[in-house]
């Protein structure tokens, strides 16, 4: 099927007389009719649910549908995008293991990386993404368990050459894990690319309607974890709270990274996301092919304005000709990036307070990517914690505006910047 077809048929199939839309399995607790048959979903040897702590139908329905769209082999749901990046890791790293990671990141990601997991002994090195190949190289240890970047970066809007990364990291023997948040699966299918695990924050483009907290992981079903298996024990050896099931074995390429995410750590974590979350986020993901597209015409729109206002510095929009990263996001999302424009104003960081001050279409909000226009000023808020060397690093000047263009008539989210500018 065509992706368009998927966001509306694919990850659950009703049978005759049963619900056309997705159930909503509202309850933490399954009955079985034996002990036996509990116990064989303990072991791992029956597929089923025990407990929604861990796995839920109605997440799974959904699950299912995103790995198609991503063209994976399996996928899951977390409680939110920062956990879904947290549990891409941590499932192959652990205490004394190295990552190698693009700098230009969403600054919640960048804090998860830099300071927490940090804590937890993991080391990680991040690179500027338009880093020389030499540097990249040099990037690598010989503990280093996986490369991470985003398709398009929030705020920066650094357009991430996946093709080049999944190389890099191929040859270290490590898989890469994208972020695929602000492409989507309707713009860029990063697993074509080379990538082999892909992440999202479904709370943005996905839902898209500010309704729902969210995140999800999925499996490319790729990459060969016992061509590796001394990086990844966890992967490749027994593990001995399952009765010693070793799970590349086991689940083979397309389900080994899934099971193991699922069964250790939401298992330990409980990070789930709510049944009637995962309920919404599929009417999301139903309109998300008719609603992406008009999100790129509004933002092309917006950015071409703004690059020709007077009070403008400047104007980051991947869709632009002449933007840095114009020519690689045609090659790998030439039907469009998504509706998120990063500029700033002559006058810097008081001129950006004094400009958001005065809208009234866009709103003041930390969220990004749905249907509302939303704008933020991120050094303020969301990469507050950053210094200012940090956010140089990052892409994310002081000065930077991040402008979430939504679905509403373009014309008015133009006359709402024109007045507020004057």
């Amino acid at each position: 099927m065509e992706r368009e077809t998927m966001c509306i048929q694919a990850g659950y199939s009703p049978k005759n007389g049963e619900s056309r839309m997705i159930p909503i399995i509202q309850s933490t607790t399954f009955k079985y009719d034996t002990s036996e048959d509990m116990g064989k979903l303990f072991d791992l040897e029956a597929s089923g649910y025990f407990y929604t702590r861990l796995q839920n139908p109605t997440n799974d329905m959904v699950a299912a549908k995103l790995a198609a769209l991503e063209g994976g082999t399996a996928g899951m749901l977390t409680s939110s995008g920062q956990a879904a990046n947290f549990f891409s890791v941590f499932n192959i790293a652990t205490c004394g293991d190295h990552i190698v990671s693009a700098s230009t990141i969403y600054g919640g990601t960048f804090n998860l990386f830099n300071v927490t997991m940090r804590k937890m002994g993991i080391e990680f090195t991040f690179v500027d993404p338009d880093c020389s190949d030499e540097e990249l190289e040099k990037a690598f240890r010989p503990n280093t368990k996986a490369v991470f970047g985003e398709t398009i970066a929030n705020p920066a809007l650094v357009v991430f050459d996946i093709e080049r990364f999944a190389k890099a990291a191929h040859a270290h023997g490590v898989p890469l894990i994208v972020d695929n948040t602000f492409a989507t699966p309707i713009n860029c299918r990063p697993i074509e690319w080379g990538a082999d695990i892909v992440t999202h924050s479904t709370t943005k483009y996905l839902d898209g309607h500010d309704a729902t907290v969210g995140g999800a992981i999925i499996d490319g079903g790729k990459f060969d974890w016992m061509a590796h298996a001394d990086k990844f024990p966890g992967l490749t050896t027994p593990d001995a709270s399952y009765h010693g099931i070793t799970y590349a074995e086991k689940f083979g390429l397309g389900g080994a990274f899934i099971t193991k995410c699922t069964a250790q750590l939401m298992r330990d974590f409980g990070s789930i996301q709510a049944p009637m979350n995962a309920f919404l986020l599929n009417l999301g993901i139903e309109s998300l092919a008719v609603r992406v597209p008009r999100h790129c015409e509004n933002a092309q729109k917006v950015a071409e304005y703004l690059s020709g206002h007077d009070k403008v510095a400047w104007v980051t929009y991947p869709g632009l000709p002449g933007d840095k990263y114009y020519e690689r996001a045609k090659k790998y999302m030439p039907n469009g990036t998504c509706g998120v424009i990063s500029f700033g104003l002559k006058g810097g960081r008081s001129a950006a307070e004094a400009f958001m001050k005065k809208l009234k279409v866009a709103m003041i909000a930390t969220h990004v990517a749905d249907a509302h226009t939303c704008i933020l000023h991120p050094a303020n808020s969301t990469h507050r914690q950053l210094t200012d060397e940090e956010l140089i690093a990052g892409g994310v000047g002081p000065d930077l505006i991040r402008l979430s263009v939504g679905i509403e008539n373009v014309n008015d989210i133009i006359a709402d910047i024109e007045q507020a500018l004057a």
